[in-house]
């Protein structure tokens, strides 16, 4: 059984079907072609972290598969009065046929996977972010028209994005550049992967040089969600990790950005290069619920794809 718990555990070709079938889920939608690969399956959606796209990408998503998805917020479940998560896993493995969970400590996500017999997606952790890596690298392969070959730049925290990033560029071909401030470098887990693709990654400190010959620059806010007491720290570490008018001057004249907001103008990003590259973000917004209905269906499908 597969699951969905970090891009590390992907392989490349794991990620390419993805790809490839959220491009298929997309054009069918779009020419209103209805399939409905997850006729009568069930996803639990487990929320410990606030959303907005996560939860209505999934739900609308199952809708349009055919399925059902439920909301589980762990404030008015068992989950959120202490019943072990061992316990929670075999239980909803009875009732649903997957379960999405969003929230903070990578374990969880795992203990979830070990102990139950359903797939297991991650919807976010503090370790990573993969359903919104896919639907950048889907949205950066609509507008270039390949992944393999184009340079990536990240600037900002080394958080979950940054660390999702460096594993999704480098599995699709992709070389990548990130700058971070000093104690702030994506975790040492995703270093030492990155270390078997040699001159392929980079991390430095100065934006501009991470940004030169860029194909593509992306940032995230500089305090992710349960941060929000280091704002004002954080905000001063970050001085000068802005994406803006120098640094894109660095990149290459086509770059695109992309953000996985919600964005902060004129903090992480000036507001002019946000409205500059708006469609492009938007549009990765939008292939979130392509990214993750294909997600679903190569996890907890059983109709032949392109049939």
């Amino acid at each position: 059984m597969k699951h969905l718990l970090k891009l590390l555990d992907w392989t490349s070709e794991d990620i390419m079907t993805v790809l490839n079938l959220a491009d298929q889920l997309k054009y069918e939608q779009k020419h209103g072609i209805s399939k409905k690969y997850l006729d009568g399956k069930s996803l639990g959606m487990i929320f410990e972290k606030a959303s907005t796209r996560t939860r209505v990408s999934f739900e609308v998503g199952m809708f349009q598969l055919g399925g059902t998805a439920l909301f589980l917020s762990s404030d008015k479940t068992q989950i959120g009065r202490g019943e072990p998560i061992q316990d929670t896993a075999r239980v909803l493995s009875r009732y649903l046929d997957g379960i999405m969970i969003r929230t903070f400590e990578q374990k969880e996500v795992e203990d979830l996977a070990e102990n139950g017999s359903i797939p297991i997606i991650n919807g976010l952790t503090d370790l990573c972010h993969p359903c919104q890596v896919l639907a950048d690298l889907m949205t950066i392969r609509e507008y270039k028209g390949k992944l393999d070959g184009m340079k990536m730049c990240f600037i900002g925290d080394g958080n979950n994005m940054m660390n999702s990033l460096i594993v999704g560029a480098l599995k699709t071909g992709m070389s990548i550049s990130v700058a971070c401030p000093e104690g702030y470098e994506p975790d040492q887990l995703v270093l030492d992967f990155a270390k078997e693709y040699g001159d392929k990654f980079e991390m430095l400190r100065s934006p501009k040089d991470a940004a030169k010959d860029a194909d593509v620059v992306i940032t995230d806010v500089w305090a992710s969600m349960g941060q929000e007491q280091e704002a004002k720290k954080r905000a001063e570490a970050f001085t000068g990790y802005q994406i803006n008018a120098d640094v894109m001057n660095a990149a290459k004249s086509d770059a695109m950005v992309l953000h996985c907001l919600p964005a902060h103008r004129e903090e992480e990003i000036t507001a002019e290069v946000f409205e500059d590259h708006a469609d492009e973000i938007f549009e990765e917004a939008e292939n979130r619920l392509h990214a993750q209905k294909a997600v679903m269906v190569y996890l907890m499908g059983s109709t032949p794809i392109n049939d």
